[in-house]
């Protein structure tokens, strides 16, 4: 006759769960920061955009103001035709001016806020798992 072995348990032991979790949490904390690092790296990089976008704008609007002031002293001192073209170059220069600011502050309004919402989310979610309120 044959003998029956005792039924074997794939369970683990709490002791083993236990070693198993605390094996796990350094590279979850560590990929989360990787997440944190990469979402804030590219929101500042949007940010970087915005203000470049800014600063063209400034510059635009200086030229804007140069062009101004240097049609103002033609108009006084030519006829009318080379003023108006001068105010034309003018307007173009403000509106472009104006299109590349608000352009620019659509960007820096995409980059705010800079914390790194998604991996707070997955923390949070970790912590919940960890605590046994989600499966």
């Amino acid at each position: 006759m044959s003998e029956q072995s005792p039924p074997t348990t794939t369970e683990p032991t709490l002791g083993g769960l236990v070693h198993d979790l605390s094996q796990q949490i350094p590279g979850l904390i560590r990929s989360e920061l990787r997440l944190a690092q990469a979402e804030v790296a590219e929101k500042g990089k949007a940010a970087g955009l915005g203000i470049g976008m800014f600063s063209v704008a400034g510059l635009l609007a200086f030229f804007a103001l140069a062009t101004l002031v240097a049609t103002a002293v033609i108009g006084l001192a030519n006829a009318v035709p080379s003023w108006a073209a001068g105010l034309i170059v003018a307007a173009l220069l403000l509106v472009a001016a104006a299109v590349v600011g608000l352009l620019g502050r659509s960007k820096v309004s995409e980059a705010a806020p800079a914390k790194p919402e998604m991996a707070l989310q997955g923390l949070k979610e970790d912590v919940a798992t960890l605590k046994g309120d989600r499966s």
